[in-house]
């Protein structure tokens, strides 16, 4: 048995978290919660604060966790990387964005790596958990470690491990959700493998690459856009067609085998499944292959804010009434519901498209006060009342937050277009239009 490996399962090691966001932020925190002495990395100094004064960002971190690993010593966060040096394993939890062109920008992975690179030493595990595509922690990650002059699966070990986060979920949380780790050599995908079962009360799965587990979880997330395209384009037609999607997906899932329940909706949203299959596109180029399936849902997806804002230019159009000038009033700018998470969110778009349209676009977010976009700060209004509901020509639902009181907007909305079904329960339903 390797002494690294030995020395986590008794937790002797000090592990190092580099990005304190939504995915880094709760890894710590579990960490932390399980024993282990940790560092956590950002390069944001006000992050860093937060976390030294155990003052919680994240949703899905308990406020009382955080603030008692910080107390008692063992979460710290620093913007000085030289601590390294002084970590056993670090884990790499950064963004993974798309530049302008929609191709994979692994700056922050790279800068990361690159910082890490100078503090590196002899039997030490590096562990990158930001979803990428396949090849990158053989292709970037490991030359860049190996210019400190240590060799990759001897003198240290690089693994893979995809973080599986889903903000807002009551039940999966970084604790309980099941791992795969994926490594350089067997060694490093075995020590790895120890670091997690040390901390995650759930089954970790070995795979016998980083490109397998790179690729494991582009599959997971590209699953879900392809058939969350099939669901989009199968509601434009429902809509010609006058048949109700929602109904048709209802009947479908009473089906015990052979079928699962996707939804429609005003796009995609958040960290990952709007941008992974971009990743897996743009790498399958470098092997003269184009994942057509992908790519068409990938269109049908960007294409359903504007499919929305000309729903609501229809249903105005039905009340008599031009979008241009039209007062609407959108439910929610998050990119899902119950959080204040609102990266790559679809209804952000779909402002965008009604004023384009001319409309005077107004929102209600009880998550998200305001956010900026375009160089200007949008604020939500302060409280969802009648009068509010009744001064607009129509409300738009375009996040499905259990919070908002449906049937007050039912009961004093002129006009409402529900593009998330949030009002299914709602029984006064005659001005009410689905996507």
């Amino acid at each position: 048995m390797s002494t690294l490996k030995q020395r986590i399962k008794e937790r002797a090691v000090t592990l190092g978290v580099v990005g304190l966001g939504y995915v880094g932020l709760p890894l710590a925190v579990e960490k932390a919660k399980a024993g282990f002495h940790v560092i956590g990395f950002d390069v944001q100094s006000q992050k860093v604060e937060l976390v030294n004064q155990g003052h919680n960002y994240i949703g899905d971190v308990v406020n009382a966790d955080l603030a008692s690993v910080v107390k008692s010593g063992y979460l710290t966060a620093t913007t000085d990387f030289a601590s390294v040096a002084s970590c056993d394993c670090v884990c790499i939890a950064v963004p993974t964005p798309l530049d302008e062109h929609q191709q994979p920008d692994i700056s922050y992975v790279r800068a990361s790596t690159e910082s890490i690179m100078p503090h590196l030493h002899k039997d030490m595990l590096v562990v990158l958990e930001s979803t990428t595509y396949p090849g990158t922690t053989e292709e970037l990650i490991k030359p860049i470690l190996e210019q400190s002059g240590l060799v990759c699966g001897e003198d240290f070990f690089l693994a893979f491990s995809p973080e599986r986060v889903d903000p807002g979920n009551a039940i999966y949380k970084t604790k309980n959700t099941p791992k795969v780790v994926g490594g350089i050599t067997p060694q490093c995908t075995d020590i790895a493998a120890t670091l997690y079962e040390a901390v995650l009360e759930a089954p970790v799965h070995r795979v016998s690459s980083p490109a397998i587990a790179e690729m494991e979880k582009i599959l997971e997330n590209t699953y879900r856009n392809v058939n969350i395209g099939l669901i989009n384009e199968l509601a434009i037609l429902c809509d010609r067609m006058g048949i109700n999607i929602w109904e048709v997906i209802d009947a479908a899932k009473t089906k015990p085998y052979g079928f699962q329940a996707f939804y429609p909706g005003p796009g995609l949203g958040g960290h990952c499944i709007p941008l992974d299959p971009y990743y897996l596109s743009w790498k399958a180029r470098e092997f003269g292959f184009h994942t057509s399936m992908i790519e068409s849902s990938m269109i049908i997806n960007d294409r359903m804010p504007e499919y929305c804002a000309q729903r609501a230019m229809r249903a105005l159009n039905e009340q008599r009434k031009a979008i241009n000038g039209a007062k609407v009033l959108m439910l929610g700018i998050a990119y899902k519901q119950d959080i204040d998470d609102f990266r790559e969110s679809p209804a952000i778009r779909v402002m965008e498209a009604l004023e384009a349209l001319g409309a005077e676009v107004s929102f209600y977010d009880p998550y998200v006060s305001e956010f900026p976009w375009n160089g200007k700060m949008y604020r939500s209004i302060p409280a969802l009342t009648a009068d509010v509901v009744e001064g607009v020509d129509l409300v738009m639902v375009t996040t499905a937050h259990t919070t908002v009181d449906y049937n007050l907007v039912a009961l004093h909305a002129p006009l409402v277009l529900d593009t998330k079904n949030a009002m299914k329960s709602v029984e006064h339903r005659q001005n009410i239009r689905l996507l």
